[in-house]
């Protein structure tokens, strides 16, 4: 009996020893779960501060409202560049369920047909790290209608503006251009950024999960930009460029530029510039989108001979009818300077000079100032230095201010120095303003702002301006310029064939020249100078007779069309 109750006394502590070990062990499981439910709540508790400001931000977001950029016009309120509205949509990649399903009914709604373009959409809505995407950059309203009418969660859109160029290619190159963003980046455009941008507003508003406006806490409202007006006539800008486009092809040139300057006012009315950036399209071939009347240097050749006389006159050294004996040729230092054509010795008046553009004669004179004379003409006609005009990118141009020998042999008939179109046209603007330069100037207007009164300097006496004038008259009714006359008008004017130096530097090229004329008209009562400047032509190479028909025609529009009499 004994040994049987301690048999069983003796199991009972076992049995008890593991019934405290069950015990034990769920007290100690149950303190773990206490400190670690207690844990995540102190947690949780830390963070409902932080995790409240997170809701909010999803809610609440700052919109940027764009504001309505101005327009630019020409002189008479034609519109050259309109902001039109549009609508920007874009996507939540992470809340679309089915990515390539959604992209490809997207492009159909907001017609997105390139095969590039759709695999691209593809990507950016496939990549679910991403918490925004464009779908469509300034799609038009009815377009991105569609397109939230898919409900897709995530996808919305905002306001934008587009640039549109109601009047094509007309003057692109002096009105610019507007990037996506609608910034200004070339041209009147850039110069005027700040008068035409405006002013964006903003809105806080309140948001759902799938991105759509609940409501509107606050709203700035955005400062639409100026209108900015110009000095450039429509309808000449459009004759213009067309005479361009008629004489690059008649002639096989590369491009080719052309002014229409009042000389009284210094207004630009036309600024034409071929080949032309068709449809208002840049980024198709930069050669020809800049501003060549404002931004390219080139050696003048003969029209850069009023300069030269003009001093020579306004200094004394000459006068009209001072002869000079003239040989074929003439050297200077180690260079040959001969006629543009053959013929044999003889005696001109300075007036005969002009009118037949002699080299010979315009070194002849050149000699007899001196370098310290003809660089005073040069700096007072305004070469060398820009018009102020304002336009992006002008260029000043190149004078040789250190001389070789041979210089006096170059500059005086325009080799050797850069000039751009537009200060050769104000220096013509001298002699038909009774020798008052007058700064050229495009813009008329911003805003409600008239433009500040344009800078005025005498350059010569009224004597000697109407003295090279009547000078240009004869190099038109009997000189090289006979191909510029029109019918019922005076036209006084100045040819231009100049060699293109070559890239080297080593001399001129034998093939590659710039045809040039101005005219001024009415020759006795001066209302406009035309530039006309043909680059590298083929069939011929002639100012006379490449360039004058062209500003003949020009001119002929402009006279009708702003009423001047015969």
């Amino acid at each position: 009996m004994r040994r049987v109750a301690g048999a069983l006394g003796a199991g009972g502590g076992r049995s008890g020893d593991a019934i405290d070990g069950r015990i034990r062990l769920l007290r100690l499981l149950a303190v773990l779960a206490f400190f670690l439910v207690g844990g995540r709540a102190i947690a949780l508790a830390s963070s409902a501060e932080d995790l409240a400001r997170m809701a909010h931000g999803q809610q609440r977001c700052t919109l940027t409202l764009p504001a309505h950029r101005g327009a630019i016009v020409d002189r008479d309120g034609e519109d050259l560049a309109v902001g039109e509205p549009r609508q920007t949509v874009y996507a939540t990649p992470y809340m679309l369920d089915d990515p390539g399903a959604a992209a490809e009914q997207l492009c159909r709604a907001l017609q997105i047909k390139k095969k590039a373009a759709r695999r691209a959409l593809k990507e950016a809505l496939s990549d679910r790290s991403s918490g925004f995407a464009f779908v469509a950059r300034q799609a038009t309203p009815e377009r991105a209608k569609r397109a939230l009418e898919l409900d897709f969660p995530g996808v919305g859109s905002y306001a934008e503006e587009t640039r549109v160029y109601p009047l094509g290619g007309l003057a692109a190159q002096v009105v610019g251009f507007a990037g996506l963003d609608n910034t200004g980046i070339a041209g009147v455009e850039a110069s005027h950024e700040a008068d035409l941008a405006g002013r964006p507003g903003s809105a806080v508003v309140v948001r759902d999960p799938a991105g759509r406006t609940l409501k509107t806490l606050r709203q700035t409202q955005p400062t639409p930009g100026e209108t900015v007006r110009l000095t450039i006539d429509a309808d000449i800008q459009y004759a213009a460029e067309r005479v361009l486009e008629r004489t690059v092809r008649a002639y096989g040139a590369s491009a080719a530029v052309a002014i229409v300057l009042d000389p009284r006012t210094g207004e630009v009315l036309a600024m034409a510039n071929v080949p032309r950036v068709k449809d208002h399209r840049f980024g198709v071939d930069a050669r020809y989108e800049r501003n060549r009347a404002v931004t390219d240097a080139y050696e003048p050749g003969s029209i850069f001979k009023v300069v030269t006389i003009a001093g020579a006159l306004a200094d004394g050294v000459v006068k009209p009818g001072t002869k000079f004996n003239l040989a074929s040729s003439i050297k200077v230092a180690d260079r040959v300077v001969g006629e543009a054509h053959e013929r044999s010795t003889t005696t001109y008046t300075v007036r005969e000079i002009l009118s037949h553009s002699s080299n010979v004669g315009a070194v002849k004179i050149g000699i007899k100032m001196g370098q310290e004379r003809l660089l005073k003409w040069v700096d007072k006609f305004g070469f060398g230095q820009t018009t102020g005009i304002g336009f992006p990118g002008e260029a000043a141009g190149i004078v040789p201010r250190e001389w070789s020998g041979s210089t006096i042999g170059n500059l005086p008939l325009g080799q050797g120095i850069a000039v751009t179109p537009l200060q050769m046209a104000g220096a013509f603007g001298v002699l038909a303003n009774d020798g008052v330069w007058v700064q050229p100037w495009l813009t008329a207007q911003v805003g409600e702002e008239a433009a500040p009164e344009p800078e005025r300097r005498r350059v010569v006496s009224d004597k000697v301006a109407r003295q090279m004038l009547s000078m240009l008259t004869d190099a038109v009714e009997k000189g090289t310029g006979t191909k510029a006359r029109i019918p019922g008008y005076a036209v006084a004017g100045k040819t231009g064939t100049a060699q293109k130096p070559l890239a080297d530097g080593s001399g001129y090229s034998k093939s590659a020249y710039v045809a040039s004329f101005v005219g001024v008209v009415p020759a006795d009562d001066p209302q406009l100078v035309v530039l006309v400047a043909v680059d590298e032509p083929r069939a011929a190479i002639w100012g006379g007779e490449v360039a004058a028909p062209a500003v003949a025609d020009i001119a002929a529009f402009a006279l009708q069309h702003l009423e001047i009499e015969p």
